[in-house]
């Protein structure tokens, strides 16, 4: 029998331009390029698999691409010799070798993954609990600016095929009010619209906001404001459904967010939450508690959407609203695989292991290696 003992782990870095020039959020946040970590993990049967974390700059969450980095460094000299396969265990070593740093054990955790299905010849959809029979709907991701311009923006993506729509807001009530009714405008019957504060409301500004709203406008608002307090109060004023994303990071936010009744649901991003081992577990825990579920990532190139359509293969159809086509947002390409996006939606190949296949001339040389 082959043994799948890790042997190698081996760490790229590629700076990812931004699509559209600059990108921006609440808080006057801007972007340009995020600098992407890739880990290709390889067994002592030769097998290899490839995982992603690109966090969205140093100014979204607790995580930066040197961090990331730098965290890996302290993580994985611990976990050679241990069976891939075995991916709790994994990620038991991983807590053991480092507190937090979720970004950084992602891109590890979904290598694992990668390498488990191909061990064993099955799609990482099908090992994380088996693939529903459905197509999934991809959302673009809209960034602030003015209401013409936004307005615009969701045509655009229309006119691609997308049927739902992320869109950002600064925390400027008004301003806000008319880049919701605005890229809202010519919403069709079946189209899902998110609207992302990144934390960037009070709830003065979060309730000024949606008083200038004219009625009946059909969307989920997304982590409106930075503390929990603020969200739940915020949330027991109005009647708009309310999905928690910063502030939904680990199983003990989804516990907590569970006893307090604090929300509707959650946009789960991959690399943000830990991996795909911590994801499924607060999947099922989401499910379980009747939570509707985003499945995200802060952003990244072709590895991390591979684990995006993976991971959202799995939530049952009730309970997924979406998914983020996070390729649309950088220039550069760094994998190949059959994720082909068709009418607004896309299914998860059926290849073993994640079913991509990354660009060496790309990714270029490793920056670090453990063996």
């Amino acid at each position: 029998m082959a043994s799948h003992k890790i042997a190698r782990i081996d760490v790229y870095q590629t700076t990812l331009s931004y699509s559209g020039g600059t990108y921006t959020l609440s808080k006057n946040r801007t972007y340009t390029c995020f600098d992407a970590t890739f880990v290709r993990i390889t067994t002592s049967s030769g097998l290899e698999g490839w995982g992603e974390s690109t966090p969205f700059g140093a100014t979204y969450v607790a995580a930066h691409g040197l961090g990331i980095r730098a965290a890996i460094a302290e993580i994985a000299p611990h976990l050679l010799g241990l069976d891939v396969r075995h991916v709790d265990r994994i990620n038991d070593a991983m807590d053991a070798a480092l507190a937090g740093h979720e970004s950084a054990k992602a891109a590890i955790d979904i290598a694992c993954w990668d390498v488990f299905g191909k061990a064993v010849g099955m799609p990482v959809c099908d090992l994380l609990g088996g693939r529903t029979d459905v197509d999934l709907l991809i959302i673009s991701s809209i960034y602030v600016g003015t209401p013409e311009e936004m307005r615009a923006r969701v045509a655009e993506h229309r006119r691609l095929g997308y049927m739902g729509h992320s869109i950002k807001i600064a925390g400027e009530p008004g301003a806000d009010a008319a880049r919701i009714t605005a890229a809202l405008a010519d919403r069709e019957p079946d189209e899902l619209f998110l609207v992302d504060a990144n934390g960037g409301l009070t709830v003065e500004t979060g309730l000024r906001m949606l008083r200038l709203l004219p009625p009946e406008l059909d969307f989920i608002l997304e982590a409106p404001c930075a503390t929990w307090r603020e969200c739940r109060s915020l949330r027991a004023r109005t009647d708009v459904p309310i999905h928690f994303d910063e502030l939904a990071m680990t199983d003990a936010s989804i516990v907590q967010m569970i006893a307090d009744d604090a929300v509707e649901g959650i946009g789960m991003k991959i690399s943000k939450n830990g991996g795909l081992t911590r994801c499924r577990r607060q999947r099922d825990m989401c499910i379980a508690a009747g939570y509707t579920l985003s499945v995200q990532d802060t952003v990244g190139s072709d590895i991390a959407f591979a684990a995006i359509v993976h991971m959202g293969q799995t939530v049952p159809e009730r309970y997924l609203r979406c998914i983020l086509e996070t390729r649309d947002m950088v220039t550069v390409k760094t994998a190949d695989g059959p994720f082909e996006v068709v009418g607004g939606r896309i299914r998860a190949p059926t290849l073993p292991g994640l079913g991509v296949s990354p660009r060496m001339d790309v990714l270029g040389e490793a920056v670090a290696s453990y063996f």
